[in-house]
């Protein structure tokens, strides 16, 4: 080009230098170049309910939603999320000021920590994490201070918090808790004593929490899922997310939403509106009616998965994976160093060829990759006769 040198500066802004490609983006590619099972990026291989399929059908033909929504969503969507959250937990929040849709959860986050943090301010985030968090915490100027889960081996195998670890993690300079729980990679759900701890935290050191709550209705044995909002002096500093997406599963249709107490969804929602204004239509109606669903079809849907996560959990073990059996999420985290395995980045890049199936290395959920170096996530949200093949080629490991 023209004019450039080689001490031109680089195109990409220096805040994003780091993250690159997403590896969902890279292992989904692979999985189409090889053929593969898929059981990498976090997607349903079947549509939802025929119903809100149609719901949405019937809102494009008859012209609901084809022009700009309202800015915080459409009131029937708004409506439907609030009653949502009083009949699940109790939690009372008003459509019009304490209720915002989004474009899907990654909006909502993206526009919750651009909106409430400035250049300086500590996030405390639990590692290993969503690779937006990190993007995000960036893009605001923000630094990221991970608290990392620790593995736990043997009969009750799982991540656990070390809350004096996240106690000593806050400085003056933290602004902010983000939360994830149900969590994704490690399927850990965080207990009330846990939550009701980092809730006293918070308090005590005035902090705002950020909680993406996407996999709320899919947890499993005896776990159970309660949004931090709930405890005593929470509701007024924290900002709730969650989305369709995973509920319902229509990831594509990316409808997320926000509540929180009016002045945190005003902030919020100054930020959200310059980066999509509004998104989603027709699917917001769909998706009201989705939140309307008798508790059957949400049993029904989280009976199916922990179906397929004992089916998926078991073959990982056959195969000689050290399985950590998730309490919630679609996703199951293995230890791959019992196969002789030391890197699970060079391990899901070889997989397709060895075996024709796609997984996701945890070290790029890491800032301390070696944390996550020998860890492999696979999804579960896939058909049964999909899951038995994958289960029958990973027997060949």
């Amino acid at each position: 080009m023209a004019g450039m040198t080689s001490s031109a500066r680089p195109l990409l802004n220096r805040r994003l230098a780091e993250f690159g490609t997403t590896i969902f983006a890279e292992m989904s590619a692979l999985a189409v170049r090889t053929g593969s099972i898929n059981l990498g990026q976090g997607f349903p291989d079947t549509d939802g309910p025929e119903e809100i399929r149609e719901a949405a059908v019937r809102a494009l033909r008859d012209g609901r939603g084809n022009q700009y929504p309202p800015g915080p969503g459409v009131p029937e969507l708004r409506t439907a999320i609030a009653e949502h959250q009083r009949r699940r937990y109790g939690l009372s929040y008003d459509p019009d000021t304490e209720v915002l849709v989004t474009a899907g959860a990654t909006e909502a986050i993206a526009a919750a920590l651009l909106a409430l943090l400035e250049p300086g301010d500590e996030v405390i985030a639990l590692e290993p994490y969503y690779d937006s968090y990190a993007a995000c915490i960036a893009m605001a100027g923000a630094k990221r201070v991970p608290v990392t889960l620790r593995p736990h081996h043997g009969g009750d195998a799982g991540f656990r918090l070390d809350l004096d670890e996240l106690r000593d993690a806050v400085t003056p300079r933290t602004r902010l808790l983000l939360l994830n729980t149900p969590h994704n990679p490690t399927g850990t759900v965080l207990t009330r004593a846990e939550l009701a701890e980092i809730a006293r935290l918070a308090v005590e050191r005035d902090l705002l929490v950020v909680t993406d709550e996407v996999y709320e209705h899919l947890v499993y044995d005896d776990a159970e899922h309660i949004p931090l909002a709930t405890f005593p002096g929470m509701r007024e500093r924290t900002v709730g997310i969650s989305s369709s997406g995973k509920t319902f599963s229509f990831t594509g249709w990316k409808v997320g939403w926000v509540t929180a107490a009016a002045p945190l969804v005003t902030a919020v929602r100054s930020a959200k509106q310059f980066l999509t204004y509004v998104s989603a239509g027709p699917f917001q109606y769909a998706i009201a009616e989705a939140l309307a669903l008798p508790d059957s079809h949400f049993t029904g849907f989280r009976d199916d998965l922990r179906a397929k996560r004992d089916l998926l959990a078991s073959g990982l073990a056959d195969a000689g994976f050290e399985v950590f059996r998730p309490r919630g999420t679609y996703f199951i985290t293995t230890d791959i160093a019992r196969l002789g395995e030391k890197d699970g980045i060079a391990f899901c890049r070889a997989l397709p060829e060895r075996c024709g199936v796609v997984a996701i290395p945890n070290a790029v959920f890491y800032d301390d990759r070696e944390a996550g170096r020998t860890q492999v996530r696979f999804a579960f949200c896939k058909r049964t006769n999909v899951l038995d093949e994958a289960v029958s080629r990973l027997g060949s490991l």
